[in-house]
């Protein structure tokens, strides 16, 4: 469905910000991007929904496949069209217009397709929505704020989507009623989601697999069944031991690395 190969990525044609970032993004799954700050989580969704030269961003080297087609050149709202979907960090909703109309607004990606818009399947998934159907969207919750950005991008139908810290600024008991939705959009509509999020509990409680980024690559990955057992990954990503001392899950890498070396 979505396959990230190799790819390399700078800004201003100086600042690398992915250095040969591969994965995978199978059909009807869940897959989690997980790491720190500035790991390059943010830029790798940009790289596939095609916004990095809004931010004079650019792929240098690897290639994006979309249902096996090379995507690298193809405007975002066309691959809007085709099916993707990306819901940004920051909500990026009409804060101006109404609910409805934000909505409304959403429909442009259903051209060329012959479909007609579904309101009440977003209202269903959020009756919160319906319930402000008419009113400005800038006066919504920050929670509601971010089920009108999800349920904008249900409006297109999408097979694949693309979501950016959904829990950001929201309280626990909110991001985890949008994330039960999120996990009932793929399981209803069999939707593949790509979501990059700095929450790993909430991600592998919803995730079947996941990539741990540092520094513009992958770490490492596997099933969130086996990485929910993994040492290094229950100390620096799920808060379970591990001291005061504050390390870098890329050095801990290294040392075992250059461990098995050493021996």
């Amino acid at each position: 469905m979505l396959s990230v190969n190799n790819i390399q990525v700078y800004y201003h044609d100086v600042v690398q910000a992915l250095r040969g970032l591969s994965l995978e993004a199978p059909k009807g799954k869940i897959v989690a991007l997980l790491g720190s700050n500035g790991a390059g989580k943010s830029t790798a969704l940009k790289a596939i929904s095609g916004l990095l030269p809004l931010e004079n961003g650019a792929i240098t080297e690897g290639e994006v496949k979309f249902d096996g087609a090379t995507i690298a050149r193809v405007e975002p709202h066309m691959l809007t069209r085709r099916g993707m979907a990306h819901v940004r960090e920051g909500r990026r909703i009409f804060a101006d217009l109404t609910v409805e109309e934000n909505l409304i607004a959403a429909t442009y990606a259903l051209e060329g397709r012959n479909a007609k818009a579904e309101y009440d399947m977003v209202y269903a998934m959020f009756p919160r929505l319906k319930e402000r159907e008419k009113q400005i969207a800038g006066y919504l919750s920050g929670g509601e704020q971010q089920m009108l950005a999800v349920g904008r991008a249900l409006i297109g139908k999408p097979s694949v989507i693309l979501m950016d810290e959904p829990s950001l600024g929201l309280a626990p008991l909110v991001a985890q009623e949008i994330f039960k939705v999120v996990k009932r959009i793929n399981e209803e509509q069999g939707a593949t989601i790509l979501l990059v999020e700095q929450n790993a509990s909430l991600a592998f409680s919803i995730a079947d697999f996941a990539y741990i980024m540092e520094s513009g690559r992958v770490m490492t990955e596997g099933e969130v069944s086996k990485l929910k057992n993994d040492k290094d990954v229950q100390e620096f990503y799920l808060g379970m031991g591990g001291g005061e001392t504050r390390k870098s899950f890329r050095d801990v890498k290294h040392y075992k690395r250059r461990k098995r070396w050493l021996s």
